[in-house]
């Protein structure tokens, strides 16, 4: 590190130097060297910022610029021409040209695929993996952008053009449903692009062969070898059997429930009946199905169960449990009843 503080003092001197030997006629010498130092500082500081762009950036930029470069030639000699005395509008021309093609080259260079080419370009493989393509369900079902703001969402969120498009259809549709859900989630888009930790990229590419917006997001994740954040059960079954890693909101929703184990006690509000004889069916705070034996009279009431057992399907987490007069203080008024009737049936009897 010392050793490349020198180098960098000596590379200010030696520009500061010869600032100073060249200068024009008209310059002093102490503003040629402050020009000559403040450019070496400045060439320094381009230098570091460099180093902590990826290739990916870099050869994006260049080839932004080079494009830019020749663009800028070519219009300068039919500028040339019809506009005499015009060194100073093809100078600005160039200028601009060739900062507009390094500005678009190095932000749609985090889209190349370097690891094609092998070789030297085949370490670029490990960032290329933290590209995560959104889908349309899962940008209008919203939770994306509060799993987004804890943090738990790193790399670079891909947008592709054709799910925007089918997001403003959505917003634009004649249902009303259909409308409030495709403007909810250009609302959630909006929100994701206002968390500064997170980079948002909108790509361009398109399959015009390919009708459906499903097999779209798989051939683009294929190609840039992305996963893909959805939390359509049909789009993930396709994309795993299409060799595409799929990160499924509601397998996340799922697995962050908390674990019931037989024999706990649990209070749980009865909302309905249930398909059985007796039964009631209550749900958790999280959507958790809770099927509770005898309690089909405790409807509308809150009451404590005991759970029996836990199924995991695909669809959720679903409870069975039990209720128990004896457990629970509202079955208390009931008790009389009962006592009279068992006390009739043994008199009748």
């Amino acid at each position: 590190m010392a050793d490349l503080i020198i180098i960098r003092a000596v590379f200010i001197i030696v520009l500061g130097g010869c600032a100073y030997s060249l200068r024009p006629a008209t310059w002093s010498p102490i503003l040629a060297v402050a020009v000559g130092i403040a450019l070496g500082v400045s060439i320094i500081f381009f230098e570091i910022r460099v180093k902590t762009v990826s290739m990916r950036r870099l050869i994006g930029a260049a080839f932004g610029s080079v494009l830019g470069i020749i663009g800028a030639y070519l219009v300068s000699l039919v500028v040339g021409r019809a506009v005499p005395d015009s060194a100073f509008l093809q100078v600005a021309l160039l200028l601009w040209m060739m900062y507009v093609g390094l500005v678009v080259g190095a932000s749609k260079g985090d889209t190349l695929n370097l690891a094609a080419f092998g070789g030297f370009f085949g370490g670029e493989k490990g960032p290329k993996k933290a590209f995560k393509i959104l889908d349309t369900s899962v940008i209008i079902d919203g939770r994306i952008a509060d799993i987004a703001e804890t943090g738990f969402l790193d790399g670079v969120l891909v947008i592709p053009q054709f799910v925007l498009h089918e997001l403003q259809m959505v917003a634009d549709s004649s249902d009303s449903m259909k409308r409030a859900r495709g403007r909810c989630g250009l609302d959630i888009l909006q929100r994701i692009q206002k968390m500064p930790h997170l980079n948002i990229q909108i790509v361009e590419e398109d399959f015009p062969t390919v009708r459906e917006v499903d097999m779209k997001l798989i051939e683009l994740a294929k190609i840039y070898d992305c996963k893909i954040v959805t939390n359509d059960f049909n789009l993930n079954k396709v994309a795993q059997l299409r060799g595409v890693v799929v990160l499924n909101i509601n397998e996340l929703a799922n697995s962050l429930k908390p674990i019931v184990l037989p024999g706990e006690i649990m209070r749980v509000f009865i909302l309905k009946e249930g398909k059985e004889f007796n039964q009631g069916v209550a749900y958790l705070d999280d959507g958790t199905m809770v099927v509770v034996d005898n309690a089909k009279r405790m409807i509308s009431k809150t009451v404590d169960v005991s759970v029996t057992s836990v199924l995991q399907t695909t669809a959720g987490k679903m409870i069975f449990g039990k209720y128990e007069d004896r457990s629970h203080g509202a079955s208390g008024s009931e008790r009389p009843a009962k006592k009279q009737t068992e006390q009739a049936v043994g008199e009748t009897s």
